[in-house]
């Protein structure tokens, strides 16, 4: 019989967390913008020194969360799920805030470094889920039939080369969360609309204009307020780390990248230029200057 406080228990109960079995986030189900909000307040609950706002609701909505460790000078942003389809981004960022969460109350290490040396020199602001509308399109929180159902699958109707709902990575009104950035917008626009995505759909449309969508404003203020030394975009397509904005470089970022490379195994590579304009950069870029 094991009693509450022994050692034998605390061994066990580390055990068991480590396993994931009372763990709070999970990675064993489609994560969804309601699984989210669930996930974020459940940490805040179980670890108070985590801290939690949010930024904007979308048009059907749904919030979009931070979700924030640290009180050190270093700040850094992290983003999650730009894109509806890329959601698993979302329980790695949850993931690895529960783990120094949960090293920083236990007093340990994680990945071989004191967690309580990493909240002291570092804030670390996540986005978990920038595009929750879409995320819930391709997981089946929405479900067919719905309303929003039906309007996502009449913008899908106008390409009906890409999969629905699976090829789906815009918000619900159809706009690439992801080309909603001032940095290059318009020659973005100019490469996309001669790829043929010139209307709101399920990937590729950038909008009417940037920073017309409630997420993009949302993040992009939220990142001019925080200015941060480092903004980190999680996505899904390849195991690349993309660091540079055409020939600009933020001092520190290629060895940073370099460093990223050595730990990950991924490749440190140079953005394709038709994937180069109107995504999250890092503040200093002149050609990102915050408008509405």
């Amino acid at each position: 019989m094991l009693r509450k406080g022994t050692a034998q228990t605390r061994a066990l109960l580390h055990i068991l967390t480590r396993g994931d079995i009372l763990a709070i986030v999970r990675t064993d189900v489609p994560m969804t913008s309601a699984l989210c909000e669930e996930t974020i307040l459940k940490l805040v609950d179980t670890y108070p020194f985590l801290r939690t706002e949010v930024l904007t609701t979308t048009a059907f909505g749904r919030p979009v969360r931070t979700l924030t460790i640290g009180e050190g000078d270093r700040k850094v942003i992290y983003s999650a799920a730009h894109h509806a389809n890329e959601w698993i981004t979302t329980p790695l960022i949850l993931k690895f805030i529960e783990e120094l969460a949960e090293a920083v109350q236990n007093q340990g290490r994680l990945y071989g470094v004191e967690a309580r040396n990493i909240v002291r020199a570092a804030t670390i602001y996540t986005v978990p889920m920038v595009d929750p509308d879409g995320v819930d399109l391709v997981t089946g929180a929405i479900e067919t039939g719905t309303l929003q159902y039906a309007a996502a699958q009449r913008l899908s109707d106008n390409y009906p080369q890409i999969p629905f709902p699976a090829g789906w990575k815009a918000n619900l009104l159809g706009v690439d969360l992801n080309l909603q950035y001032p940095a290059g917008w318009l020659r973005a626009r100019e490469i996309k609309f001669s790829q043929g995505y010139t209307r709101p759909g399920p990937r590729d449309y950038v909008g009417r204009a940037p920073l017309n969508q409630r997420e993009s404003i949302a993040l992009a203020d939220f990142t001019q307020e925080i200015d941060p030394a480092l903004v980190l975009a999680y996505h899904t397509q390849g195991k690349v780390i993309y660091w540079q904005f055409q020939d600009y470089e933020v001092p520190g970022a290629r060895e940073l990248g370099e460093e990223f490379a050595r730990l990950s195994g991924y490749e440190l590579a140079d953005t394709p230029y038709e994937s180069s304009f109107a995504g999250l950069v890092h503040p200093e870029i002149p050609q990102a200057g915050i408008y509405h």
